[in-house]
């Protein structure tokens, strides 16, 4: 692997992110900041709050053995998206 590859984490859900899950900017060239199911073209994919993005990844959190509950696995999001891009005040 390559020293210089750092893993790169979406701005907007959290989730790490390879070169190819990389979001796209309006010229289609890539977004390094957000991934690929956030931001398309220039983007969000989707117009929504931060609570709203947390009920939307905290299944996701619990599935994966991250949190064993929707409410513990959303409380956790809630705080870590607010240390992202998209979300800090």
């Amino acid at each position: 692997m390559d020293m210089k590859t750092e893993l790169k984490i979406c701005q907007s859900c959290g989730m790490p992110m390879q070169e190819d899950q990389y979001g796209t900017n309006q010229d289609g060239s890539k977004n390094e900041m957000y991934c690929c199911y956030c931001y398309k073209e220039g983007a969000f994919a989707q117009d929504c709050t931060m609570e709203e993005m947390a009920d939307f990844c905290a299944p996701f959190e619990v599935e994966g053995g991250r949190s064993k509950t929707i409410e513990e696995a959303k409380a956790g999001l809630m705080q870590y998206f607010a240390t992202l891009g998209r979300w800090k005040a």
